[in-house]
């Protein structure tokens, strides 16, 4: 399966930039008192600041900063037992509850590979992590340089405690109420097609052994994601309706169809891989909410959905993949497969039930 979403850089290095720490608190608060329920990533966008600068105005009470030690930290997760991994991105939200086994590390990426707990790591992207020491839970929040979420921790009813004050302890900082923020650089423009080699980029596609290969191929060639799907090899890329994705998922449901879904960030991609049941629409929302997996996704985000072909050395890997307006990744739904084994054939059926995107509508 493909290990990122998409090929993370290293933060850009601009000016830091700070909100004035307690007039933020104070608004905060104001908010939080009329609006209760207002989740804090909602309020710091009411609010116009990061998310990771709203939750450092509570450091010294609920809110522990902790160090940058990401990988020590990372280390210590398996010690506390089930726990809920969430990652999102704008349109999705991936959660997943089991327990983390040793990651693995190598440069500036690791790896969590559990049967419940699946993660991808791009730490050079992790900034800033608090705990949020609550009566009802404690969470743990990680935050790239420019303050968005880019992995969470919860407690669950299974989760040492113990072993959760161990590691906040180990790992807490000095109660600083402000973090320096860089701003989100500014999109460069894509190239045109054709600037792209796009014959070069169609044989090198056709030659893949693996699909972790896409990723050197898109460099290679300077095309963007989408921009390569537009050129890929007749047959291998293949626009549909976006309602695709509810077709995938009850079709998963009915049939049992185990299936892999990837959700990530520029610093986490999280992987479910197994059966889906309990498919639930919600206004513009398409929710799994199964015990160990709950994936909340907006459809009115999706802009742009295909289904993908990718040559491997175990035969054809069929992806939907679903994109934002600009071109970003929210998520991809695979059939369950492993190295050494071909995918699905009842997975290849049902992308191939998915509906072509109706003319008028590209």
């Amino acid at each position: 399966m493909e290990n990122a979403l998409i090929s993370p850089d290293p933060p850009a290095n601009h000016a830091p930039t700070s909100a004035d720490p307690r007039a933020l608190a104070e608004a905060w608060a104001a908010l939080r008192e009329a609006e209760p329920r207002l989740r804090i990533r909602d309020a710091a966008a009411r609010l116009g600041v990061s998310e990771a600068a709203l939750r450092a105005t509570e450091c010294g009470g609920a809110v522990l900063r902790l160090v940058d030690d990401w990988r020590g930290i990372l280390c210590r997760l398996p010690l506390l037992g089930e726990v809920m991994a969430l990652t999102r991105n704008e349109a999705a939200v991936h959660e997943k509850t089991g327990e983390y086994v040793a990651p693995e590390f190598g440069g500036g990426h690791g790896l969590v590979l559990g049967a419940a707990i699946d993660l991808r790591l791009f730490l050079r992207q992790w900034a800033f992590g608090f705990a949020h020491v609550e009566a009802e839970r404690t969470s743990l929040h990680f935050f790239d340089a420019h303050g968005d979420a880019v992995h969470k921790i919860y407690t669950r009813d299974g989760t040492d405690l113990d072993e959760l004050r161990k590691l906040i302890n180990i790992y807490a900082d000095e109660p600083k109420t402000a973090v320096a923020t860089t701003p989100r650089p500014a999109r460069g423009r894509p190239r045109a097609d054709a600037e792209i080699d796009a014959d070069g980029l169609r044989r090198a596609w056709l030659g893949m052994q693996d699909t972790h290969e896409f990723f050197a191929i898109l460099r290679a060639h300077g095309a963007a994601r989408v921009q390569a799907l537009r050129l890929a090899p007749p047959g291998y890329a293949r626009r549909v309706d976006p309602a695709s994705l509810d077709v995938a998922l009850y079709g998963a449901a009915a049939t049992a169809l185990p299936i892999m879904v990837f959700v990530g960030n520029p610093g986490c991609i999280q992987i479910h891989t197994g059966q889906v049941a309990r498919i639930v629409p919600m206004g513009p929302w398409i929710n799994v909410l199964d015990p160990a997996f709950n994936l909340h996704l907006r459809r009115d985000r999706i802009d742009q959905a295909w289904v993908v072909r990718k040559p491997t050395a175990d035969g054809i890997v069929t992806s939907l993949e679903l994109y934002d307006a600009d071109g970003d990744a929210i998520a991809y739904v695979f059939g369950e497969r492993k190295p050494g084994r071909p995918e699905l054939a009842s997975w290849r059926q049902l992308t191939e039930s998915f509906s072509d995107l109706a003319d008028g509508e590209a």
